[in-house]
C-alpha cells in the first residue's frame, strides 16, 4: 500500500460511526450497576477488531476484573510486533443535566465531538481500528490490540492480567493511547507521568456532637481542626510541604502561565501556586489536592460542633517517587500536624507508579517522525501531571519493549469533566500518524 493518507481518509467514516457507536455504550467502570454496560463495550471492541480482520479476538478477564479485550494480527515474516494499547472504560458523567448535551449521546459542534469517551479513550480505541482498516486487516507488524476495560477506577488487577495472558500480549513495541497532543494543531510524545497516592484522613475532638452556643470557644470543632491540618500541606508560598519528597529534572518545555491559566480556566486574579518554572510544578514535582470532604451540606447545617470531619486527600509524585514512599510520607505529614491532643486516623487508599519514557531508539525516533509528518509539524517531547500507573508495569513485565505515549486529547477535551470532546481534525491527524508508526516500524 503506497497511499496511506488516501487509505485513511477512505476509512474515517466509518471508524467515526463507530466510535460513536461506542461512546452511546455508558462503560462507567466505577459503578456496579454498569457492568452490563461495560461488558457490551467489550463486546463491541471485540466484534470491531474481528471486522478488522484479527486472526483472534476475545474478551477476557481475571479473577475480579472488567472485561477486556484482546485481539490479535500475527506479524509478517522478520517484522516486529507492536501493541496497541487503549480502554473502553469511561468516567461517570457528573451531573448530567450540567451537560451542553446528553454525556452519551455523540453530538458535533464546531469541529469537535461530544460525549463521555469520546477522547478518554474510546478514541484511542478507534485510533487502532484506523490504522488496521487502513491497511485492510493486513498491516506491516504484528499488532496486538489490548482494550482494558478498569482503567478509570485505577486497573486494579491489571498485573494478574498481565501475568495471565502474559504471552498474548508480549511485543517489541507498546503504544498507549491514552494520553494527549500539546495542542491540536501540535502533536506530542509524552516522555514522563507522574505516580500517585492518596488517602482519607479522618479527625476527631469530641466524643459526639454539642451545641455551638454553649460549648463553644474552648474547643476547635472537628471540621476547623480539619481545615487547619489540610493547610499544612502547603507552605507560604503554595509548594508541597510535605517531607521525604523528591523533584525530578527540570522539564525541556516552557509552558507559558498565558496558556496555563486559559486552558485550567482559572479566574481573572487568582494567583497561581508554588514556585520555578511551571512546566516542573505540573510535570516533574509532587502536587497534593484534597478532592472531597465528608461534611454537612449548607442546607442541612446545625448549630453544632462537629465532632469529626473527613477528607479524600490525593498526592501526585514525580515519576522516580517510590509511590509507598510518598504515600507514607503524606501519612506522617498528616498524623504529625493535627493540633494538639487531635485524634487522627489516616486509611490507605490506592497508589501508583510514574514512570520516564524513552526518548530515543528507532522505536521512538519512529514515532517522533510519523508524528510529524501527519500534522505537518515537529513533535513536542512533554511530560504529563497526570498518572497512568499501568505503564510501570508494562515496562516491569516488559522490560525488552519500547513504550510509546501518546492519544488523541487536547488542552480542550476536558477529560473526566463535563463536556468532553473530541478535536476531529486532530483525531484525523492522530489516525494517520500511526498507520505510518506502523509503516515505519515495518522498515525499521
Amino acid at each position: 500500500m503506497t497511499d496511506l493518507r488516501a487509505a485513511v481518509e477512505a476509512v474515517l467514516p466509518s471508524v467515526r460511526a463507530d466510535l460513536e457507536r461506542l461512546v452511546r455504550i455508558p462503560s462507567i467502570s466505577a459503578d456496579p450497576a454498569r457492568a452490563a454496560d461495560v461488558l457490551a463495550s467489550a463486546e463491541m471492541v471485540a466484534e470491531l477488531a474481528r471486522g478488522a480482520g484479527a486472526a483472534q479476538a476475545d474478551v477476557v478477564s481475571v479473577d475480579g476484573g472488567a472485561p477486556a479485550v484482546i485481539a490479535s494480527w500475527p506479524a509478517p515474516p522478520g517484522a516486529p510486533t507492536v501493541l496497541l494499547y487503549a480502554h473502553h472504560d469511561v468516567q461517570p458523567t457528573g451531573p448530567a443535566g450540567q451537560w451542553t448535551s446528553p454525556p452519551f449521546e455523540p453530538t458535533e459542534r464546531d469541529g469537535r465531538l461530544y460525549g463521555r469517551g469520546t477522547s478518554d479513550d474510546k478514541a484511542g480505541v478507534a485510533m487502532h481500528l484506523a490504522a488496521l482498516r487502513a491497511y485492510e486487516g493486513r498491516p506491516p507488524v504484528g499488532v496486538v490490540l489490548f482494550v482494558e476495560g478498569e482503567e478509570e477506577i485505577g486497573s486494579p488487577t491489571f498485573g494478574p492480567f498481565l501475568q495471565a495472558f502474559r504471552d498474548r500480549l508480549a511485543a517489541d513495541v507498546i503504544v498507549v493511547a491514552d494520553s494527549a497532543n500539546w495542542t491540536a494543531d501540535i502533536p506530542a510524545l509524552t516522555t514522563s507521568l507522574r505516580g500517585l497516592a492518596d488517602c482519607t484522613v479522618t479527625v476527631r475532638v469530641l466524643e459526639h456532637a454539642v451545641h455551638s452556643g454553649v460549648f463553644g470557644g474552648p474547643v476547635i470543632d472537628a471540621l476547623t481542626a480539619l481545615t487547619r491540618l489540610l493547610a499544612t500541606l502547603h507552605d507560604e508560598n503554595g509548594d508541597v510541604a510535605i517531607a521525604g519528597l523528591v523533584a525530578d529534572p527540570p522539564a525541556d518545555v516552557e509552558y507559558p502561565e498565558e496558556r496555563y491559566r486559559a486552558e485550567a480556566a482559572l479566574l481573572d486574579g487568582v494567583a497561581l501556586a508554588g514556585t520555578g518554572p511551571l512546566a516542573d510544578r505540573l510535570w516533574s514535582r509532587p502536587a497534593v489536592s484534597v478532592l472531597a470532604i465528608d461534611a454537612p451540606a449548607v442546607a442541612d447545617a446545625a448549630n453544632i460542633l462537629l465532632h469529626e470531619a473527613s477528607a479524600k486527600v490525593s498526592l501526585r509524585l514525580a515519576a522516580s517517587q517510590d509511590p509507598k514512599a510518598g504515600l507514607n510520607a503524606l501519612v506522617e505529614h498528616l498524623r504529625g500536624h493535627a493540633g494538639p491532643g487531635v485524634q487522627v486516623e489516616v486509611t490507605d487508599g490506592a497508589v501508583g507508579g510514574g514512570c520516564v519514557l524513552p526518548t530515543s531508539g528507532p522505536a521512538f525516533e519512529a514515532a517522533e517522525a510519523a508524528l510529524t509528518e501527519a500534522f505537518g509539524v515537529p513533535s513536542v517531547r512533554a511530560g504529563m501531571g497526570g498518572s497512568i500507573p499501568f505503564i510501570a508495569e508494562f515496562q516491569e513485565a516488559f522490560p525488552a519493549a519500547t513504550v510509546l505515549a501518546t492519544g488523541a486529547g487536547d488542552p480542550e477535551t476536558r477529560a473526566h469533566g463535563l463536556d468532553e470532546s473530541l478535536h476531529l481534525g486532530m483525531f484525523a491527524k492522530a489516525c494517520l500518524a500511526e498507520v505510518l508508526l506502523l509503516d515505519k516500524l515495518s522498515a525499521s
